[in-house]
């Protein structure tokens, strides 16, 4: 059985979009959804030392942006396995020629992607169906005291989030974040070789 990962970069390239190799037959399919050595190959050398599940009941559920402040900075390894989201990373790293942008994917469990958030980026999404259940893999452990986030409509950022015009359903703590002009970023860009 082959399974050679597929990756590409988003308009961020830091940013990448993973797609699994499915094998499937009658009785459905199989899946290696994480092989360290399949991301060595990509180029890609993650430490994973923690894995999330986020269930959202409801369509149109925004989460984010969130991330950790060094040194508890995380890389997000984030997939769907059942319903679909608006995947969204915002580039915080000071000096990156992307500082502000953002990118995004809809990841779905119909097509078996996976989105890479590194660290110094903020992660946000947005539930497109019902009963949409992610689970992604941080490189770091979480950690109250670094958590932190952006606003999640901020006019600075203007993220097209797929509302139409629905309210969607928030946290109480992402109604408060901070905009990204009122945020001092501990993130540095290094440029990679």
């Amino acid at each position: 059985m082959v399974s050679v990962m597929q990756c590409k970069s988003l308009d961020i390239p830091d940013v990448k979009i993973l797609q699994p190799v499915r094998h499937e037959d009658s009785r459905g399919f199989f899946s290696e959804i994480f092989s360290t050595k399949d991301l060595a190959e990509s180029g890609l050398d993650l430490e994973i030392v923690q894995e999330n599940f986020a269930f959202s009941k409801q369509a149109y559920t925004i989460r984010g942006i969130h991330f950790q402040t060094p040194p508890y900075e995380q890389t997000k390894l984030v997939q769907v396995v059942s319903g679909a989201i608006y995947d969204i990373a915002v580039d915080l790293r000071k000096g990156s020629p992307w500082y502000g942008q953002f990118t995004g994917a809809e990841i779905s469990a119909q097509n078996w992607n996976q989105i890479l958030i590194p660290a110094g980026f903020g992660h946000g999404l947005c539930t497109l169906k019902p009963n949409t259940a992610v689970i992604y893999k941080v490189t770091q452990h979480y950690s109250k005291q670094h958590e932190a986030g952006i606003f999640w409509n901020d006019p600075e950022l203007d993220i097209p989030w797929p509302l139409g015009n629905t309210k969607p359903v928030l946290s109480a703590r992402d109604e408060t974040l901070p905009m990204l002009a009122n945020f001092a970023s501990p993130f540095i860009y290094e440029e990679h070789a």
